[in-house]
């Protein structure tokens, strides 16, 4: 009997050893705590992880906006942020019909898109003219995933958008809504490739914009962050990441002056945080490249208080209201006790030229831009809040937006781990970049990477994609002429004008090194203010101020024109869920 006893025992024992150990193995340290890496932290917790999120600053979100609300597409166009809000009963409350259509506000005055058709015919047509080309341009991609899949479609990459545009000879203040729209939703138009504002473009082809604004997270964003930090069982501040040692046993991570170990990691920082973290082995040049080489766009965020509206009630200024004044993206929010709210996007060169100033001056200018149009502004002035992602030196801009050239270097890098390091965060999704959407997609897939890590799945190393000899791609595109000059929406006579010639090799631009604006941009003592842009139906965010002049070329070396290079092959699908939009990290 005691045999028999003992033996049961140490059979109990040796279960629960067994259990603790396996427990033990599946350890995972979470590197950021966005949206991107709260994500990741839920999922690899679910699935029986111990996992330990670490984040740099004293609060959590990433960036969350500031916004009291935040309008949210339905199930169709998001359908992972909705699956968490239904899981998490977060609250929602339809859109109004009037959010679900963007607005103007041209010299002060506010638009809507049926008023611009009656009141302002020569501008409405312009964007329409605008919007069907761009539509065009993005139907050349069969393929979102694999946008240079032609070396026609590669030689975009080479050109910026600014270009573009120019060859569309819109009216002034139709570029300048143009241009306000693209800085706000990317970055400055001249310093964003056109392959990946096609790209973008043919990604949310068909969405309309009621789709992507139809209903409102009571509470914004930061809501969504908090109901994952609830969930969440360790969880470490003010843990600014310095190093990660990976070896044959697992990864040590030191933050501050304590060591954290784990089997896995999950990286889910922006790039230029991850400039600042040593890891051990290094990253390949490649990836080194793209934390230094890729353009993020740049936008700042203010939400200026006031005790009552100063703007006429038929302004319903919410949803996307774009201004031809410099202002960027404006919309309002409700004052928790009364009084109005306005939210202003700073955008692209915008945001960039304001860099030097404190908050204070910043929102003085703003204001004085504001007053000009409604005199009440100063006197009904309470105060404000105010986000500056472009001075952040762990942010270093908004949104990843893919500088002319970057695509043919570093398009999908950042979708497979690094031995025992998987990727996070908005910049490392394909479809999605800048959204909501895309964070909550990464962390998802860096979750389900790690749990393929631990059951012995090996991830092929990245392969560095092709860059086309410009020359070559220009010259596919001579032959097929009608491709560019349907493309730039240049008439017949124009044809001679065509923007890559075979001859002359397109260099990829450098993504220009912060040129000065060319056109005053936002509210300085600058007397023009910056290019605004046309809310535009399905597309997305962050962008900068309206330089007209196109990006300067980078006197790259002339790649050999060999035989156009093999088609980029951008790594295979990612495994995540499917589709679309909203901001953050």
């Amino acid at each position: 009997m005691s045999v028999g006893w003992l033996r049961a025992c140490a059979l109990v024992m040796l279960g629960l050893f067994s259990v603790s150990a396996l427990a033990k193995d599946k350890t995972a340290i979470v590197i950021g705590g966005g949206v991107a890496g709260l994500t990741a932290a839920y999922e690899l917790q679910n699935k029986g992880w111990q996992v330990t999120l670490l984040e740099a600053k004293p609060s959590l979100g990433g960036r969350s906006g500031m916004a009291t609300s935040e309008w949210i597409g339905n199930d169709k166009t998001q359908p992972v942020l909705n699956k968490y809000v239904s899981t998490f009963k977060l609250s929602t409350t339809p859109a109004p019909e009037f959010v679900r259509t963007p607005g103007y506000l041209i010299n002060g005055e506010y638009f809507s898109a049926a008023d611009l058709a009656t009141k302002q015919p020569a501008t409405a047509e312009a964007l329409k003219r605008y919007e069907k080309t761009l539509d065009d341009l993005a139907r050349s991609i069969d393929d979102p995933q694999n946008p240079a899949s032609s070396n026609t479609l590669h030689a975009l990459d080479q050109i910026n958008v600014s270009n573009w545009l120019d060859r569309l000879n819109l009216p002034a203040t139709a570029r300048e809504l143009v241009n306000q729209q693209i800085r706000t939703r990317y970055d400055e138009p001249s310093r964003l490739s056109l392959l990946y504002f096609a790209q973008q473009s043919r990604v949310y082809l068909g969405v309309s914009d009621r789709d992507l604004r139809a209903s409102r997270l009571v509470g914004g964003s930061p809501v969504l962050a908090q109901a994952f930090v609830k969930q969440l069982k360790t969880i470490k501040t003010n843990s600014p990441v310095s190093t990660i040692t990976q070896d044959k046993d697992g990864v040590t991570v030191k933050a501050g002056s304590a060591d954290y170990k784990a089997d896995y990691v999950v990286l889910a920082v922006p790039l230029r945080a991850l400039n600042k973290i040593q890891m051990t082995p290094a990253l390949d040049a490649q990836h080194l490249a793209a934390i230094k080489g890729t353009n993020y766009g740049w936008r700042d965020q203010i939400m200026l208080k006031f005790k009552t509206p100063v703007w006429e009630s038929k302004a319903r200024m919410s949803g996307e209201i774009y201004s031809n004044t410099g202002l960027g993206m404006l919309w309002i929010e409700p004052a928790l006790k009364g009084g109005a709210n306005v939210v202003i996007n700073l955008s692209g060169d915008n945001a960039r030229v304001m860099q030097a100033f404190g908050d204070k001056q910043m929102v003085d200018q703003v204001l004085i831009r504001l007053h000009e149009f409604y005199p009440q502004a100063r006197g009904s002035f309470t105060g404000y809040e105010i986000r500056r992602y472009s001075t952040d030196p762990s942010m270093g801009g908004a949104y990843l937006a893919f500088g002319p050239g970057q695509i043919s270097k570093f398009w999908r890098l950042w979708e497979r781990p690094v031995q025992r390091v998987a990727f996070a965060g908005e910049h490392t999704d394909t479809l999605y970049p800048g959204t909501l959407e895309g964070a909550l997609r990464t962390g998802q897939r860096a979750a389900s990477q790690v749990e393929d890590l631990a059951a012995g799945k090996s991830f092929e190393p990245t392969k560095a994609v092709p860059v086309v000899a410009a020359a070559a791609a220009g010259a596919v595109a001579a032959k097929k002429g009608n491709f560019f000059s349907n493309l730039f929406g240049g008439s017949d006579d124009e044809k001679k004008v065509e923007p890559v010639k075979a001859p002359e090799p397109v260099v990829p631009p450098a993504p220009a090194p912060t040129p000065a604006p060319v056109v005053a941009p936002a509210p300085v003592e600058a007397p023009k203010p910056a290019v605004p842009v046309k809310a535009e139906p399905a597309k997305k965010a962050p962008a900068k101020a309206p330089v007209k002049k196109p990006a300067a070329k980078t006197e790259a070396k002339k790649a050999t024109a060999k035989a156009p290079a093999k088609k980029a092959e951008p790594v295979k699908k990612p495994a995540t869920t499917p589709t679309t939009e909203t901001k953050a990290q």
